[in-house]
């Protein structure tokens, strides 16, 4: 399939090529490809080549080639498949390939807003039953809409980027008056983050039919989340410190194109005419889950309740926009098996039931706790895609 060497259980492979943004050495950071081990220096092959919009490839972020839209995403792809695959493109594209060892990775966009969905039902029905235990785990609106909060682009940051621990303020059960300090409780969230490339229309909201026109692609995303400071300040308004003191992405982008879509399991009650559609998009992705390298976790992405189209033709059903740069997410990712959870107040149920490592307990995150999340995409062709890893290590308050 392609004439560039591609090691045995690389996640890049020829359908792939996600993009991202990397610096090589004292150079200014530039878009390239990644195959296999390698990157395409995209920029110089681009401009040997004449290519329309060669300079794009050129720019520290993503956001310029984003905004074009699905035609140029679209062409920029098919050009992107030739490259790897026409032997004929070898001497063109080879003095160009530089090892992804050599690099460093950028935040492979400039986040524009950021808004954190609530999509898994096992996940909400997991915390319902830990936060509710005397009542119904699904609050009455969630299989009416999907549930969701505007986050903190300023604080998303690459993989790799260690993690400081959080502090603020937290309130146990039985004491009288909170406490001020750093949190005890330092959890991550699984999920898949969409980003958007298309704006919108202020006052125009964005159809499910339309997902595609505005949505690029899609990262892995570590939500990372101080429960216990979540648990005091939430009511009534939602999450806030416990949530915003950093989000970690991936570094590369893999194209909607690049995944093929899934049945969306079957939604009941039947969602209101805005939300639906004949075809929603959805997508069979497992995740792995690492504690120190240790896998704790698979959880499963194909049983999520909500599509992403319905996430975004409900972001902007009021009339709000999406700009180029925007990240949504799919909020904790967790299956029905204990190990397919997605987040530790799950896998250990609030504490109370750790996890053992190498005959050690483990409820929440400790400082030098490092956290890796992968993912693979299974294509409706049975192509295996990756959509590579996101990492943070844990340092002291």
């Amino acid at each position: 399939m392609s004439w560039i060497d591609i090691p045995d259980g690389s996640p890049f492979g020829p359908d792939n090529l996600p993009l991202g943004v990397f610096r090589y050495g004292d150079e200014e950071p530039r878009v390239g490809a990644a195959i296999g081990d390698q990157i395409i220096d995209l920029a110089p092959v681009a401009s040997a080549q004449m290519l329309d919009g060669a300079q794009l490839f050129a720019e520290p972020t993503l956001n310029a080639f984003l905004a074009l839209g699905r035609p140029t995403w679209r062409a920029t792809r098919s050009w992107l498949l030739e490259l790897v695959r026409n032997a004929n493109d070898r001497d063109a594209v080879e003095p160009h390939l530089i090892p992804q060892s050599a690099v460093t990775m950028q935040l492979p966009f400039e986040v524009a807003d950021y808004v954190d969905f609530y999509a898994s039902e096992q996940h909400a029905t997991n915390l319902g039953r830990l936060f509710r235990p005397d009542s119904e785990p699904l609050l009455p609106n969630w299989k009416h809409l999907p549930v969701g909060y505007h986050g903190r682009a300023g604080t998303i940051v690459v993989s790799g980027t260690d993690i400081v621990r959080p502090s603020g303020q937290r309130k146990a059960p039985d004491a009288v008056a909170p406490t001020f300090g750093p949190s005890q409780r330092l959890d991550i969230e699984v999920e898949l983050g969409y980003v958007v490339g298309s704006p919108s229309t202020l006052g125009k909201p964005v159809s499910v039919d339309d997902f595609a026109d505005h949505v690029y692609g899609v990262v892995l995303v570590n939500d990372w989340s101080a429960r216990d400071l979540q648990a005091w300040e939430y009511v009534p308004l939602g999450p806030f410190l416990g949530k915003s003191f950093a989000t970690s992405i991936s570094p590369w982008v893999v194209a909607l194109d690049a995944l093929g879509t899934v049945p969306l399991p079957a939604q009941d009650p039947p969602v209101l005419p805005y939300l639906a559609g004949q075809n929603l998009p959805n997508y069979d992705i497992t995740f792995e889950v690492r504690l120190n390298g240790h896998l704790v976790s698979t959880p499963p992405y194909r049983d999520i309740y909500w599509s992403p189209a319905q996430m975004l033709a409900h972001m902007t059903v009021n009339g709000a926009t999406v700009r180029t740069g925007d990240l949504f997410a799919s909020g904790t990712v967790s299956g029905p098996a204990k190990d397919q959870r997605g987040s530790f107040i799950e896998l250990t149920w609030a504490g109370r039931d750790p996890l053992i490592i190498d005959g050690k307990e483990h409820t929440f995150l400790e400082d030098d706790d490092e956290i890796t999340i992968s993912a693979w995409a299974t294509t409706p062709t049975g192509t295996h895609l990756g959509l590579g890893e996101v990492t943070g290590r844990i340092t002291p308050a």
